[in-house]
């Protein structure tokens, strides 16, 4: 920790400040009761465009961020600079998905996405399935943010998971006071950090370094002096495909994260929704510039941290960052890297508790749960998660932390038959989706499985470019294994709903109507949110 001290300090000051200001967000905009799932879970249902825009852009763009992304560039060149065609793309494809999701939810009361799936499909089994999905997803997403705050610590010099545990414990407890109100206040200060940590880096790194030319050059030479399969300053024949699959199906997966979801329903009307969706592409111009702090690192030499013999590149940033500026301003950027963290740590815990709340434990263990005990139930299942996002860290051990991610984002992919499709349509027998669900998640931990990370000897689990090679082809190239298991996933969706119509298999009743999916605030339809009639 030696030399570190005044960063460590400009760190702990900002980390309380926002926890302080995590704890204080209970009576921020308090109702007379937070025991609801509408209140701990969703605030209320109230937050309006600036809200909701800082929410869901410190939902959104976290520690994978600030952390990941570049990593990704310093280590793989060009094809890390996926995350910014997906991040343009998502907006349009899901703007008006979101505001149907929206108008159903508060004609219904649905607070999550397994929520509508039961009464679109009147299937119980398929809300569970869909449930489970999410909270599986959302664990290695949590995950990610640890190794956000990890990186930070190791690259101020402190090692073992202690600081770690305490940072969680002091989310954990403020998440459990404050609900969604906590990160929706502290999303604020995220955001201010971090567009002037970035803002700063762009102009003063580079004129360190001797301007753009000299850092892409430097980028360039590395990469031609030690090419690896698929790598280079530049996309090749190679990796192209595996770039435009990961960009178009990491779009398709983003809002169907519970916790992105969580978000949307916490807006008080479907323009803020719109205007969201409108203004929220202006992190995309910055996420291009935060990938950019991967070549930088290459220009200035940087070395990730290495400790007991391994290398985290996750430390690619932070280290940069050390050598670049002031020992103060070290300091402020790591807590933006760890508020990055903690803001969307905390939107997932509630998301996947609420997940177990309405979908596990309602559905199966208390039918006549009353909005107390809903509320006290995700209050603990929050903790819970918390604890499975550390363990995740544990068992997975990534070289980049990246795949957490994309390890999740095959995952979830495959409730967008059931979630994104059923919300524009009723013709998917909820027999067809349970099936389609099981072969595409199955195809993609198969394609998962067969992975290989040849930089850290990890023979499965390595990413997620799938060889096709292993489909017989002569080929280096490679596709994202979500985007084929989504194709799976939709294959066998649609041949065995016609197979079960066929035979005339019972279906579900839908609980929905049309004109559910078009209502807005101040519609007769958007009454008293009573979560009691919405299974």
């Amino acid at each position: 920790m030696s030399g570190h001290t005044t960063e460590l300090v400009v760190f702990i000051v900002l980390f309380l400040i926002v926890s302080g200001m995590g704890f204080v967000a209970s009576r921020w905009r308090r109702p007379n009761d937070l025991a609801s799932l509408n209140e701990w879970g969703l605030g209320g249902r109230s937050f309006g465009s600036w809200i909701t825009w800082f929410l869901i852009g410190g939902d959104l763009y976290t520690a994978y961020t600030f952390v990941a992304v570049p990593a990704l560039v310093f280590s793989s060149g060009a094809l890390g600079f996926y995350a910014l065609p997906y991040t343009v793309v998502v907006y349009p494809l899901v703007f008006l998905v979101l505001a149907r999701m929206w108008s159903v939810s508060h004609v219904h009361g649905f607070v999550t996405p397994a929520d509508f799936v039961r009464a679109r499909f009147g299937s119980p089994t398929l809300a569970l399935v869909i449930a489970i999905t999410g909270l599986v997803a959302t664990m290695p997403y949590i995950a990610l943010q640890l190794v956000g705050i990890e990186a930070v610590l190791k690259a101020m010099g402190i090692t073992g998971h202690l600081p770690i545990i305490i940072a969680f414990a002091i989310l954990a407890a403020y998440t459990y006071q404050s609900g969604l109100r906590a990160p929706a206040l502290i999303a604020f200060v995220k955001d201010a950090l971090i567009y002037i940590v970035i803002l700063a880096a762009v102009i003063y790194i580079p004129s360190r370094l001797g301007g753009w030319d000299s850092i892409f050059d430097a980028a360039k030479a590395k990469f031609d002096a030690s090419p690896a399969p698929g790598d280079g300053h530049i996309l090749n024949a190679n990796n192209q495909l595996q770039y435009i699959t990961l960009a178009f199906g990491s779009a398709l997966a983003l809002f169907l994260y519970p916790h992105s979801l969580t978000g949307v329903l916490a807006s008080k009307n479907r323009n803020v929704i719109k205007r969201n969706m409108s203004a929220l592409p202006a992190y995309s111009l910055v996420l291009g510039l935060i990938a950019l702090l991967g070549f930088m690192a290459i220009a200035a030499g940087t070395k990730p941290v290495t400790a007991n013999g391994k290398t985290d590149t996750n430390t690619i940033v932070p280290v940069l960052f050390d050598q670049m500026f002031p020992d103060w301003f070290t300091g402020v950027a790591y807590a933006a890297i760890g508020i990055g963290a903690l803001v969307p740590a905390a939107i997932m815990s509630i998301a996947a508790a609420n997940l177990f709340t309405r979908n596990i434990y309602r559905e199966y263990l208390n039918k006549n749960a009353t909005d107390a005990q809903e509320a006290n139930v995700s209050k603990l299942v929050s903790l819970v998660v918390k604890v499975g996002a550390v363990l995740c860290i544990l068992l997975l051990d990534p070289q980049f932390s990246i795949d957490l991610q994309l390890i999740g984002g095959v995952i979830i992919l495959q409730t967008l038959p059931s979630v994104g499709l059923g919300l524009y349509t009723r013709w998917f027998h909820k027999g067809g989706l349970i099936a389609g669900w099981a072969a595409g998640l199955s195809a993609g931990m198969w394609m998962l499985y067969l992975i290989p990370n040849p930089a850290n000897g990890k023979a499965h689990f390595g990413g997620s470019a799938f060889p096709l090679s292993n489909f017989g082809f002569d080929t280096k190239m490679t596709i994202y294994a979500g985007f084929l298991a989504l194709a799976v996933n939709l294959v066998v969706a649609v041949l065995g709903t016609m197979i079960f119509k066929a035979v005339k298999v019972a279906d579900g009743e839908d609980a929905t109507a049309r004109d559910d999916y078009f209502v807005d605030e101040g519609d007769p339809k958007v009454k008293d949110l009573d979560l009691t009639g919405s299974h």
